[in-house]
């Protein structure tokens, strides 16, 4: 998280105010929160419920 920060502030180099850095800067924590919620659907525990019991089945 603080690499891709130091990369978009970079980029911007100045800001006006510190208002505006703090904007971009939540905007940054925003996108990635979101994306980190919208990874965590893709995990579908049936299946790992499944191939648990598989695992276990051939080690028993």
């Amino acid at each position: 998280m603080e690499n891709r920060i130091e990369r978009c502030t970079l980029v911007a180099r100045i800001f006006p105010n510190t208002q505006s850095c703090l904007r971009l800067i939540r905007a940054l924590c925003a996108d990635t929160h979101e994306t980190w919620l919208e990874g965590n659907r893709i995990l579908n525990m049936k299946l790992l419920a499944e191939q648990t019991k598989e695992f276990l089945g051939l080690a028993a």
